[in-house]
């Protein structure tokens, strides 16, 4: 099998995954179907791309279908970043200002109408050639890269914002965010090929050397596909997330409105919250956002949030969890509970899953729940 064959057959079977991929996000029951159906036609988009590595030659009758494939690739880093808001915004609705992020799209189609679509195939094949000649091609491949580090980059951005987000204000793992955010590391550094790609094309020209290097992305395509594969079947709420619209504590209360100092009146507030996580137990609640632990104790969100995040120094993430683990060491230390499994324990002190229980309950203690109900008798 030579590299050619092996591309062609990598390609496929890239090509059949992603496309069985977005018809499971099309299909999918879930209420937030707006960021399914945009990742679904980031995924088509992609697809629609990949098929390079099965055209070797563009029947005459079909150019003008070829070159509108083209201009697909400037919707890619858009639908991307669109599908990022969806995750990491709950309160997310496309508008019609995002139509502005098709001008690159259309403005290719614009300027593929001189040349290309209205002409005779003489023309077309002649103007093809030409094109890697032409000042404007160059101009729409600077363009593309020039989207694809902003777009990408300002995923990255609204990741980290709504991970710090998230943390202040709830306190189970956020499964979507934590796997978007290593796609969006995967797919960046996929993007690198290409760059290399244009690099030897732009030096070396067509080569053996390129030609190794269109096969590499092609294996880099199909490994891609398989890993949002595999996210979506281990993680299929990876596909259902809902997530906070909040902005960080620090944006909320500017830093000259509180001082790192802990006053009387601040230790008070605290000792009075500590008290009140211990008499109540609200932890216990799976579910429970600072918001509803703000109605319980009669707090502002904000000032809450400011005397956790601010002052006691804890993401409220780590705020809770540490008391669902102080409650979890007292059942596991308990022998008239001995017959408990390390799920009903964690299900009981407020944790939805064994991943995130162990992980926490090992960042306290250093030792899992099994290791340390051992010890303790």
């Amino acid at each position: 099998m030579d590299k050619f064959s092996f591309l062609e057959i990598t390609a496929c079977i890239g090509i059949f995954v992603i496309l069985f991929l977005a018809v499971f996000l099309l299909t999918v029951k879930t209420k937030h179907k707006l960021g399914n159906r945009i990742f679904a036609f980031f995924l088509i988009a992609n697809a629609v791309d990949a098929s390079k590595y099965l055209i070797h030659h563009i029947p005459e009758n079909l150019i003008n279908l070829e070159v509108f494939r083209w201009s697909i690739v400037y919707l890619v880093p858009a639908s991307f970043y669109l599908y990022t808001l969806s995750v990491c915004y709950s309160n997310f609705r496309l508008k019609p200002k995002h139509l502005l992020h098709a001008i690159p799209f259309i403005a290719y189609n614009l300027n593929s109408m001189s040349g290309i679509y209205f002409e005779t195939t003489a023309i077309k094949l002649h103007f093809i050639e030409s094109m890697n000649q032409m000042p404007v091609t160059h101009f729409f491949q600077f363009l593309f890269e020039l989207l694809f580090q902003v777009y990408f980059i300002a995923s990255f951005l609204v990741i980290r914002k709504s991970r710090t987000v998230y943390l202040e204000n709830y306190t189970n793992p956020n499964i979507s965010i934590n796997a978007l955010y290593k796609i969006t590391i995967l797919y960046y550094l996929l993007h690198f090929l290409v760059l290399l790609r244009w690099l030897v094309t732009a030096t070396i020209g067509f080569g053996e050397i390129r030609a190794w290097i269109v096969t590499l992305d092609g294996f880099s395509f199909l490994f891609c596909t398989c890993w949002y594969l595999f996210i979506a079947l281990n993680n299929p709420e990876f596909f259902r997330g809902v997530n906070s619209h909040l902005r960080p504590i620090t944006e909320v209360v500017p830093k000259q409105k509180y001082s790192p100092i802990i006053d009387d009146e601040k230790n008070r507030q605290i000792q009075s919250l500590k008290d009140f996580m211990i008499s109540n137990e609200p932890y216990l609640d799976s579910s429970l956002t600072i918001q509803d632990l703000a109605e319980q104790v009669k707090m502002p969100v904000k000032d809450l949030s400011a005397l956790i995040n601010l002052y006691m120094n804890k993401h409220f993430f780590d705020f809770i969890n540490e008391y669902r683990i102080e409650k979890a060491k007292e059942i596991l230390k308990d022998s008239s509970q001995k017959n408990l499994t390390i799920l009903e324990i964690l299900y009981q002190v407020g944790f939805n899953s064994k991943s995130s229980f162990s992980t926490s309950f090992k960042k306290h203690t250093g030792k899992t729940p099994t290791e340390f109900r051992k010890s303790s008798f």
